[in-house]
């Protein structure tokens, strides 16, 4: 990569890991391929410490949450083939969020409201009584939706192995009948208030308007829905897997989804149908009037913040009482051709956990790999205090690049040259697939090529390039696929973003991924 201005490495450490054996749903749809089923799975490619079943295909979490001493990862899964359909609830559970026992599914199809599929929800753990999960069911081949309720058959069972849908209650939630209902999905985790009532959130659309429907009920099974969605946003088309939590102004504890107070601020996520990515805004929760209002911090809209600004969708967190954090969860899809994933038996996989937490001037949320993630780490390579000059590539010797957890930090000897920002680039992804990992600007392209080909015929960049606004510097992060593999025919994006950086004072970016 061109760097124009010196750059220095002040750390980068590499950690060996130890291995660990429709109508308006803008889903792909293969028939042909949906119930293919290979005798064995290909380990080529495999991840070995990101969770993914042993075989076939997984797309949403769905309602992860911790209870008696073990943590629970339910999935979107189909049992029978390796691209999306025949969705059912898949099953894991851990005791440190690292080493997961895949269980039998929890939820499949079993009465007319859910038998076109088992789609996104989330658990609720109900004080007194156990965990509950409400889930969308899909009830024809029209994609129409509806909310059903489910319990553990054997709360004593510490696995929660199995469910049940009490037939007197289900669904739970209909569609008004001013509704589309073949997008209404994805009820988040309910949370508690002083009126006596649950209420619960799921997403939709109404005139490419996308809207989080709010829902409230005193005992579970019975829900009314509030007047006004609880937030909307022009243009934004369907939210799907919405997410809504509180976070706290002062630390990095996480708080339980029913916490209120002057010290709280809100999050609200949604998972945007026709881009395929997420955004957030931080706001203010009004409880009295069932209204959300966002800071006007960041954009409300597809070009808002993001957890993260690569393959990462329909993320889901959850309160984890025993460290007193939040943590969220997510999918990342393949870039192989569905062809592909049906002869290696498998695709998709889930994405490492992630502790978030507000940053102290409340303008956005931080974050980092939860901290069991360091149980893994084995040989660690350094490189210290290494000058990079215009042109420079450093190789990093001694490490295994397809299991690696890295940590690096970049410092400037000078922001001087600094290419201008030009205010109409509004779209970080075009802005990254305009400038590239190889023109040269003012500061960078700077950064590490992940999974390069020994004579670098195949590499994917993930890089910054800094630009000088009128007031301040803006950073540019940039993953881009496509250098990374000489086929033409595979998935191969640029993910980019703007990230929110003060350089005037230490003149330092640092990274972590794995």
């Amino acid at each position: 990569m061109a760097l124009p201005i010196c750059v220095t490495i002040i750390i980068i450490c590499f950690y060996f890991v130890i291995c660990n054996d429709g109508v308006e749903a803008f889903h792909s749809i293969y028939p042909g391929l949906q119930s293919i089923s290979v005798p064995s799975v290909s380990k080529l490619h495999r991840t070995a410490y990101h969770f993914q079943p042993r075989r076939n295909w997984i797309n949403d979490p769905n309602g992860p949450m911790y209870y008696n001493g073990v943590y629970h990862l339910f999935y979107q899964y189909n049992p029978k083939g390796a691209v999306w359909g025949n969705i059912i609830w898949g099953h894991a559970v851990s005791k440190d969020l690292i080493n997961w026992k895949e269980l039998e599914p929890a939820l499949y199809p079993s009465n007319p409201y859910d038998k076109y599929g088992c789609w996104s929800g989330s658990a609720t753990v109900l004080p007194g009584k156990g965990p509950v999960i409400l889930y969308t069911g899909v009830i024809d081949k029209h994609s129409n939706e509806v909310q059903l309720y489910t319990i553990p058959e054997n709360k004593s069972d510490p696995f929660l192995r199995k469910w049940v849908k009490p037939k007197a209650f289900n669904p739970v939630i209909r569609p008004d009948r001013a509704m589309n209902a073949s997008v209404f999905r994805d009820p988040t985790t309910a949370w508690w208030s002083r009126d006596g009532h649950w209420r619960i959130l799921i997403g939709g659309s109404s005139k490419n308007r996308g809207v989080a429907y709010t829902y409230r009920s005193k005992d579970f099974l019975r829900w009314v829905r509030v007047k006004h969605p609880i937030h909307s946003a022009a243009s934004t088309g369907t939210w799907e897997c919405p997410d809504f939590y509180p976070v706290s102004l002062k630390g990095k504890n996480g708080l339980e989804v029913s916490s209120v107070g002057n010290r709280v601020k809100h999050v609200l996520k949604n998972s945007l149908d026709k881009t395929r990515y997420e955004y957030y805004t931080i706001g203010t929760y009004f409880r009295n009037k069932d209204k959300y209002i966002p800071d006007n911090t960041s954009e409300d809209g597809w070009g808002g913040l993001r957890y993260d600004y690569g393959n990462f969708y329909a993320s889901k967190s959850f309160f984890d009482p025993s460290k007193n954090r939040r943590v969220v969860w997510a999918w990342a899809n393949e870039s192989d051709t569905k062809e592909d994933d049906v002869k290696k038996g498998w695709a998709g996989i889930q994405a490492i956990p992630r502790t978030v937490w507000l940053d102290s001037h409340g303008r956005q949320l931080l974050q980092w790999p939860v901290e069991e993630l360091n149980s893994l780490r084995e040989k660690e390579v350094n490189l210290r205090n290494k000058k990079l000059k215009k042109g420079d590539y450093v190789e990093v010797k001694g490490i295994t690049a397809a299991q690696a957890d890295v940590e690096i930090s970049f410092s400037f000897s000078s922001l001087e040259k600094a290419e201008a920002f030009d205010s109409r680039w509004v779209n970080a992804e075009n802005l990254c697939a305009e400038k590239g990992s190889k023109n040269e600007g003012g500061i960078g392209p700077f950064g590490i090529l992940t999974l390069a080909s020994e004579k670098l015929e195949e590499f994917t960049p993930v890089f910054f390039r800094i630009f000088k606004a009128s007031n301040k510097h803006v950073i540019l992060m940039c993953s881009d696929a496509t250098s990374s593999s000489l086929k033409k025919e595979l998935y191969k994006p640029s993910f980019a973003g703007f990230v929110d950086v003060d350089l005037s004072v230490h003149k330092k970016l640092s990274l972590n991924f794995d």
